[in-house]
């Protein structure tokens, strides 16, 4: 079975130049329409599809009047304008299949900041919840620094990591990894899986200046880096043509860069051998027989918080007789918790003033000790 098949969420990064024409600014529908069916038809058997596309400014500077070299400034008005057309011209093609479009804008800056990405991961996967596709664009309006051509690649990995995707598909101008850049070089050879980031892969690449590729090859390294370590597969793949997905599954080219581990093997490794503890909560015998089960813990389950620790951090839970139990991140932070500490899930807003998680540890960000 293809790694699109067996994927339970999918994250596709689209390129600037496979959606957009880059004379006129105008955006390719058809091309767009043909992915439209490869979202529907994922969605269909029961898949989550997250959309990171590029695009803003190419569709902006157009309608502005701008022409290249843009200055910040012009950048920042070209991407303003340029996001509305695009997530307008994507919920059209998604709409002819019923699917409900949500325009998410973020910054690498989000996916770094503790808070902030606690707050889009919750943002995610609440459309997703709700049956809504997530597009992502690159929030450039705010951007303080010149907007890199390519960031989108590591963007859509750290997507994927904040939403534990289990495949990243980058659309690209050309279909994979090679030895060389293959257009200047006749000898170079294609590589059809990689498994590690070796040296020897990484200089495949080439200098960030010259990496072959619309967006570089380095940016695209940059994030099957990002993927590996979150345990999720990643996907260079050619997009210039009709139902780009498809193609895939029925067999075109692509590289795969395959983890050792899946997303959440991996995420439960990296809480349990990576972060270090800020705290703890204790809880009491019910709650210790509901972890055992599988279960996430519950407030109405917790007899006492120890340390300071904000949302999102890392907590030992230890068991009436001080026996750690497990380790996990924290959905409230220590002032919080001890408010809702021994109550029901529904008294949590009553206690805090606002709805928030009906769990302290969700099962998915818990790991059991031992």
């Amino acid at each position: 079975m293809s790694p699109i098949a067996q994927s339970r969420r999918l994250v596709l990064k689209v390129g600037s130049s496979l959606l957009v024409e880059e004379a006129t600014g105008q955006i390719h529908r058809r091309w767009l329409d043909g992915l439209a069916e490869d979202v529907a038809r994922c969605r269909a058997r029961g898949q989550d599809v997250i959309l990171v596309s590029s695009g803003a400014v190419a569709v902006g500077r157009r309608h502005l009047g701008l022409t290249p070299p843009l200055r910040l400034e012009e950048k920042q008005a070209a991407a303003a304008t340029g996001q509305i057309r695009l997530a307008h011209a994507y919920q059209e093609a998604l709409a002819h299949h019923g699917v409900t479009v949500a325009q998410v804008l973020l910054t690498l800056e989000d996916s770094e900041d503790r808070q902030r990405y606690l707050n889009a991961r919750g943002t995610l996967e609440t459309l997703l919840k709700l049956g809504a596709v997530p597009l992502i664009n690159e929030n450039d309006t705010v951007a303080t620094a010149e907007i890199r051509f390519g960031d989108n690649d590591r963007l859509a990995a750290r997507v994927a990591q904040m939403a534990v995707a289990d495949a990243l598909v980058l659309f690209s101008d050309i279909d994979g990894l090679y030895t060389a850049d293959p257009r200047r070089d006749p000898s170079a050879t294609f590589i059809d899986e990689v498994h590690a980031l070796t040296p020897e892969i990484e200089a495949m690449a080439g200098d960030p200046g010259s990496g072959y590729g619309s967006g570089g090859m380095v940016t695209k390294l940059a994030a099957a880096r990002i993927c590996l370590s979150a345990g999720c597969r990643m996907a260079i793949a050619h997009g210039p043509v009709d139902r780009p997905l498809a193609a895939i599954e029925g067999g075109a080219r692509c590289t795969w860069f395959l983890p050792s581990a899946g997303p959440r093997t991996a995420r439960k490794q990296w809480i349990g051998g990576v972060l270090r503890p800020t705290g703890t909560v204790i809880v009491d015998g019910g709650a210790v027989r509901a972890l055992g089960a599988g279960r996430s813990l519950l407030p109405a389950g917790v007899t006492g918080i120890e340390g300071r620790f904000g949302q999102g951090d890392c907590v030992l839970v230890r068991g009436p007789d001080g026996a750690i139990l497990a380790r996990g991140l924290v959905c409230y932070s220590a002032e919080e918790a001890r408010r809702i500490q021994g109550r029901k899930s529904s008294e949590i807003e009553a206690a805090l003033g606002y709805r928030g998680c009906d769990e302290l540890i969700h099962r998915d960000d818990l790991v059991m000790e031992g």
